[in-house]
């Protein structure tokens, strides 16, 4: 099937309007008006989340200290939101979305194999967030005195579905003026949050709690990036791609990484200190991660707190769900942008009915998904960036929708390498919750071969995989793809979009 959206350099775009018209085709030269400032405004509002100080307790979860947790906080966020910055340099080079970008080290056709575990994982991402908001407003309602029954959940779930659905499908022009306003709501309620709960700590008895060892230490970093900036690493060119021609790479990965990461690291370490003041909110939270911070807040904030939380989960849902749409367009889906849009919001809303209604626990399971495509996400974006890193062009932007360009339509050394990293990965990491998904339990066969304790040793718990896999598909395509893309870009290209990178490859 050919891609309904490809289209050659220079056709003439939709123009700005209400509802963005552009799918997966390439950004006309008049609509790359965006700056690299302009991307701190959407990664920003998506992660200034009170969800963050919930991470403190998954943090804790394995063992760690308070210095710990700040140390898998400041490194872990940072680091993986700085692999997204990098990623969002392919958006200004190639002027499409991050799975479009991707078959230049695929192939055409073969950009499908990586590009369905990016949906799926984009999926699993959204709904979650959709979860999370509406079991928070179960919780404020309780607290309040008002009804927090089904009745409430049905109508909450069904607001917040409508919210996220109505601005994916408006796409990316109203998506980045929402973001705009919803960072200054979100984190000015946020501050709020911690000036009144700033009583409730005990940095004595958090920083009382004994240290873990190394393995602990890179289980809780494993977690933090995965949760954190590799949870959108999938979709970091998707906002970039409307940037200038002429943009700096560096300010374009500055941007992206401050814009993602400086909400997260300063939430999760006030989380940390909060949490390990509090070892009761360090339990509950794991079945209502947002509704429990609610619970120490006094009677006339909850409205505020309630409005701010849900907002920041809408907003971070929103941007998950454009992108898995624009995915969608990538796998071959013959439909328009806001139809893809909206049939992920459907899915959207019947996994948050399901979860919300039906299941006995969420966030195990969840987990326990995310830990599994991680690993195969880890392995595409690895070679991704080595491709990015590897070129010194912009890309032959014709050649990513045309089989016989030189990209091709497959690039088998690459499926290969993801195939093995996923397979040393998957064999490097265990299911932490073997109960609650035993559907996973399969996972972990290399720690005993390779001599690491097995599924109950020490580095079982340290999600090596996730890492493994990233630094095997990075180094497996830079060492045998290197010759490929030095070939690729001698090619000639035509004039109108011959241009040299002005800022050269990333070091």
């Amino acid at each position: 099937m050919t891609d309904m959206h490809t289209v050659v350099p220079g056709t003439p775009a939709p123009t700005r309007r209400l509802v963005e018209l552009n799918g997966i085709d390439i950004i006309k030269e008049s609509e790359r008006t965006a700056k690299p400032s302009d991307l701190f405004w959407p990664w920003f509002a998506a992660n200034v989340s009170v969800f963050g100080m919930s991470y403190a307790a998954f943090v804790y979860g394995f063992g760690v200290s308070f210095w710990q947790g700040v140390l898998v906080a400041v490194v872990g966020v940072t680091i993986s939101f700085l692999l997204c910055g990098i990623i969002a340099i392919a958006g200004k080079r190639g002027s499409v979305p991050t799975m479009v970008l991707s078959r230049s080290a695929f192939g055409v056709t073969g950009q499908r194999v990586p590009g369905i575990f990016s949906w799926l994982i984009s999926i699993g991402w959204e709904t979650f967030l959709a979860i999370m908001a509406t079991l928070a407003t179960a919780t404020v309602f309780a607290e309040l005195g008002w009804s927090s029954g089904t009745t409430t959940k049905v109508i909450a779930c069904a607001v917040i579905a409508t919210l996220i659905v109505l601005a994916s499908v408006a796409g990316y022009h109203t998506i980045i003026r929402m973001q705009s306003v919803l960072t200054w709501v979100t984190g000015l309620v946020t501050l709020g949050y911690i000036a009144i709960t700033f009583s409730e700590i005990d940095l004595g008895a958090a920083t009382a709690l004994p240290a873990a060892s190394n393995q602990a230490l890179i289980g809780a970093l494993v977690m933090v990036m995965t949760g954190f900036g590799l949870g959108w690493i999938n979709i970091a060119a998707d906002w970039s791609r409307y940037q200038k021609r002429d943009a700096s790479g560096g300010a374009i990965v500055f941007w992206n990484t401050f814009g993602g990461a400086i909400a997260p690291v300063l939430l999760v370490c006030y989380g940390l200190a909060l949490a390990g003041s509090n070892p009761e909110l360090t339990d509950a939270i794991a079945n209502d991660p947002i509704g429990t911070l609610a619970t120490i807040l006094p009677t006339w904030f909850l409205i505020p707190f309630w409005i701010a939380a849900v907002l920041a989960l809408v907003s971070g849902a929103v941007l998950g769900i454009y992108s898995s749409g624009l995915t969608l367009l990538s796998l071959g889906i013959d439909i328009p942008r806001p139809a893809a849009a909206l049939i992920d919001g459907v899915i959207l809303t019947l996994g948050t009915i399901y979860v919300v209604f039906f299941a006995e626990s969420f966030l195990a399971p969840f987990q326990s998904f995310l830990i599994t495509l991680g690993v195969p996400i880890a392995a595409w974006a690895g070679i991704l960036i080595a491709d990015i890193m590897l070129r010194r062009r912009n890309y032959d932007e014709a050649a990513l929708f045309d089989g016989r360009g030189r990209y091709g339509n497959w690039n088998w050394t690459s499926i290969g390498i993801m195939a093995v990293a996923s397979i040393v990965g998957w064999g490097l990491v265990i299911n932490n919750f073997a109960d609650a998904a035993a559907w996973n339990n399969w996972q972990g066969y290399l720690l005993g071969p390779l001599g690491l304790g097995g599924r109950e040793g020490d580095w079982a718990w340290a999600n090596l995989g996730v890492l493994f896999s990233l630094v095997i598909g990075f180094v497996g395509y830079a060492v045998l793809q290197a010759g490929a893309v030095r070939r690729q870009e001698a090619e000639p290209v035509a004039p109108a979009r011959d241009q040299s990178m002005v800022d050269g490859p990333v070091a």
